[in-house]
């Protein structure tokens, strides 16, 4: 089944919402390097073990230690986790053998022209992980994630097409364009982060609605 992930949650009631909406992934960004945390670890327990069992809850983070890492989703209580930050696939392959079970998606930072970079950092990754998710860089802040920019969807369907392991599309998706971003890249799932926010930062719960009918919409079409 295609996934769809929100990222940033603030707290429950937020995290309840999304639920409520049908979204099928939450995610959780702790530890960055650029943006500010949404919340904190002990508030993000705190929420996920209020949520149902059947919602993953994901840890987002930049940390690039395996044992690090290890340690913020046992704080947390998460059983999945999305790496942005520059881990070396030694740290990679200790993180994958001290916890078998943890999921672990990987992200592919897209930047100017660095396709074969990335198609090789697939490769080398596709044994340890669960999934790939590639996302857009954003040269003016230096951010590699809730960025709300896009990038070039051309990129993102060639590592769609090459990789042996499923791919999230991620990088300035909203209502607006992210079925023509299903149709362009044909992703096996979808994150957003701020484009179903309000201008108060926190989730519209109609641009969350209008998100998740538009992708469902896209995902159905392209799987006929």
């Amino acid at each position: 089944m295609e996934r769809i992930q929100i990222a940033g949650v603030h707290d429950l009631q937020e995290a309840m919402l999304l639920v409520q909406c049908g979204v099928h992934q939450l995610g959780f960004p702790l530890c960055l390097d650029v943006h500010e945390q949404d919340l904190s670890d002990v508030e993000a327990r705190e929420v996920g073990l209020s949520l149902p069992e059947e919602v993953e809850k994901v840890v987002i983070t930049y940390l690039d230690c395996a044992e690090l890492i290890l340690a913020l989703c046992e704080k947390v209580g998460m059983r999945m986790v999305q790496i942005h930050g520059k881990m070396n696939i030694r740290e990679g392959s200790i993180l994958r053998k001290r916890d078998p079970g943890l999921g672990i998606i990987k992200s592919l930072i897209i930047r100017e022209n660095n396709l074969e970079a990335l198609m090789a950092t697939m490769e080398a990754w596709t044994p340890l992980v669960d999934a790939f998710i590639t996302d857009t860089f954003d040269p003016v802040t230096g951010a590699s994630g809730a960025t709300g920019k896009t990038h070039e969807w051309e990129v993102s369907r060639a590592l769609v097409e090459h990789a042996g392991k499923p791919v999230f599309l991620a990088g300035g998706l909203n209502p607006g364009n992210v079925g023509r971003a299903i149709r362009k890249v044909r992703p096996w799932g979808v994150d957003c982060h701020t484009g179903v926010e309000g201008l108060d930062g926190r989730k519209d719960p109609a641009l969350v609605r209008s998100f998740i009918a538009e992708a469902e919409r896209a995902f159905r079409e392209v799987s006929r």
